[in-house]
């Protein structure tokens, strides 16, 4: 019998966020997805749903901010499934629109940064093990056009706000890259993806938001990328975005 492939999803904590889709479109493309949040009483009942529509899918509770409980989702993913073939790092935060470098404060900034930096960092660090025991690894780290130079509308020369969120996901950017170039003899695909501007919240289709289930399905395009496909890349759509 074949083995599944299996997905791990971080950040799956609400219906209407990336999180949640990217997870039913991977269980729809034929994953095991493992949907994971640091509140059970959140991962479970969002577990069930995707079940109840058929989908191979499993709760683990994976706080990105505590190095015990990834390790020990990794140690209870490695006992039961002994691989893993896509991690998908939708976990993060603390878009600041409106904050300014003067107006914001170093503790917020600091938060942005171990959750959007640092908390992907520890999760794909814990997880490398597993992802090396795939024939076909692919990490996915979820990533903003206000990280990029390039983006028009949101990037960091277009605008002066946005400024913790911002920076933390330029960082994240970098870190893609440093460690895509250590991974790439190893197999390891670590791409970075902008979902865009997305519907994740009531209301935000009015300013111009897309539906969730598109920003989705770009990160989805990365996770299930074959073999020779990219690495080291900043995608939406499946399109190169400038840094």
């Amino acid at each position: 019998m074949e083995i599944k492939k299996l997905a791990l999803v971080t950040g799956v904590s609400r219906e209407m966020g990336l999180g949640f889709e990217v997870a039913r479109q991977l269980a729809g493309e034929g994953f095991r997805v493992i949907v994971s949040a640091r509140e059970r009483d959140r991962v479970v009942p969002l577990s069930i749903k995707l079940k109840n529509e058929g989908l191979d899918v499993v709760p683990v509770v994976l706080d990105i901010l505590d190095e015990s409980s990834i390790n020990n989702a990794a140690w209870e993913i490695e006992s039961r499934y002994g691989k893993l073939d896509s991690l998908v790092n939708n976990a993060g935060g603390f878009y600041d629109g409106g904050g300014t470098p003067l107006s914001q404060t170093f503790e917020y900034a600091r938060k942005a940064l171990e959750t959007n930096l640092f908390g992907t960092w520890r999760v794909i660090k814990s997880f490398l093990s597993l992802l090396e025991k795939s024939d076909n690894p692919s990490v996915v780290n979820v990533s903003s056009g206000a990280g990029s130079f390039g983006d028009p509308d949101f990037g960091l020369i277009a605008k002066g706000d946005i400024t913790a969120y911002g920076i933390s996901k330029l960082a994240l950017n970098g870190l893609t890259v440093k460690f895509a170039a250590e991974l790439k003899e190893r197999g390891v695909k670590v791409n970075a993806v902008c979902p865009g501007f997305t519907a994740t919240y009531p209301g935000t289709e009015a300013w111009g938001a897309r539906p969730v289930y598109e920003g989705a399905k770009c990160i989805v395009w990365a996770a299930t990328l074959p073999k020779d496909g990219p690495t080291g890349g900043f995608f939406r759509d499946g399109k190169l975005l400038p840094w």
